[in-house]
């Protein structure tokens, strides 16, 4: 017996029959009911996509996230044979709504969402009762890109490096603030990373995102600030902002001149602001992987490579299973961090 399916190749179920009229009648009958059980998933795989795919970003437009998301969008459609749809869903801890709304979508490959460090890895450590657990919640696609972040200050600020950023704020323990995006964010942790390391004592300040924290670094109202260097790299350019050090293996290609936390005496001192592409829980490997290698043939286009770069990223190209086994590591690590600083919200 010979069956054909959109997606399959020729079927053939073949076997004598010993058991009489009655048996190989059962033995048919099984054989018909388990290649049907198949067909289904397996041309549902075969015909992946065949409508448009939303893909939530869980921060407002304009952000870093949403930026290098939309940078991805015609080429990844290109690829995909269909149009792929940004829908920005900010608010809640970290953009923990947009995470949530995708946790909540079928699992069939159409609803995806962009991850970063705040709701991947930090929230679920800060927040007991967050409703997910990044690794058994969502079934990772693709890593996209990832940027140093940069321990930067007010140039009001007499610090010209780390060393004597720390001089500075052991003379003068509770004078100098630290900005952050909001509470249980990456530069909240990391300005509590830099607190135990070096035995200050900062002040932390939360806002509401990135615009209002430069507003008030750029005026002195606040000192510190951990963000990404194409984020500040106008502001260092006009004097008004300094980079003391990038904290990453190695130096940023925007700020090539910028010595690294390692070489400023720091050396597990690494934190990287990324970006992946992730789905819900029991999405089937057949569409993980042909969205991971539409990803990864957008993130090998030059032009992909050379806005990432203006951006101050480097694009992260890999399999499933190492973007899974990145985002458990960077949740572990930061559960350590905020555990140790005692960040913890309700």
């Amino acid at each position: 017996m010979r069956l054909w399916g959109p997606g399959l190749s020729a079927l053939t179920v073949r076997g004598r029959v010993r058991q009489g009229r009655r048996g190989g009648a059962a033995l048919y009958g099984l054989a018909i009911a388990g290649l049907c059980m198949l067909l289904p998933d397996a041309a549902a795989a075969g015909k992946y996509p065949s409508r448009p795919i939303t893909m939530i970003v869980p921060f407002p437009p304009g952000g870093p996230t949403d930026v290098i998301a939309r940078l991805l969008l015609e080429r990844l459609a290109s690829s995909l044979g269909q149009p792929v749809l940004i829908e920005n869903r900010p608010g809640g801890t970290g953009g923990a709504d947009g995470i949530m709304a995708a946790a909540g979508s079928a699992p069939d490959g159409y609803t995806l969402f962009v991850g970063t460090p705040g709701p991947l890895a930090i929230a679920p450590a800060v927040y007991p009762k967050i409703g997910y657990d990044p690794v058994k919640t969502f079934a990772p696609v693709a890593m996209v890109a990832i940027s140093p972040q940069v321990l930067t200050v007010t140039s009001s600020l007499p610090a010209k490096s780390v060393h004597d950023l720390i001089v500075y704020a052991k003379a003068k323990p509770g004078k100098i603030r630290y900005a952050s995006p909001g509470y249980g964010t990456q530069p909240h942790l990391l300005g509590e990373l830099l607190k135990t390391t070096a035995a200050v004592k900062l002040v932390h300040v939360p806002y509401d995102g990135t615009a209002p924290v430069l507003v008030d670094l750029l005026s002195g109202r606040v000192q510190v600030y951990f963000t990404g260097p194409a984020v500040i790299a106008p502001h260092i350019a006009d004097g008004r902002l300094r980079a003391l050090a990038v904290a990453s293996e190695s130096r940023a290609r925007l700020l090539p001149d910028v010595p690294t936390m390692i070489e400023s005496g720091f050396g597990r001192f690494i934190a990287n602001y990324w970006i992946g592409v992730a789905a819900p829980i029991g999405t089937s490997p057949h569409v993980i992987n042909r969205l991971n290698a539409a990803i990864n043939d957008t993130l090998r286009a030059a032009d992909v490579q050379a806005n990432l770069g203006k951006l101050g990223a480097e694009p992260k190209i890999g399999t499933p299973q190492e973007a899974a086994a990145f985002i458990a590591a960077e949740a572990q690590k930061w559960a350590v961090v905020a555990k140790a600083a005692g960040v913890r919200g309700p």
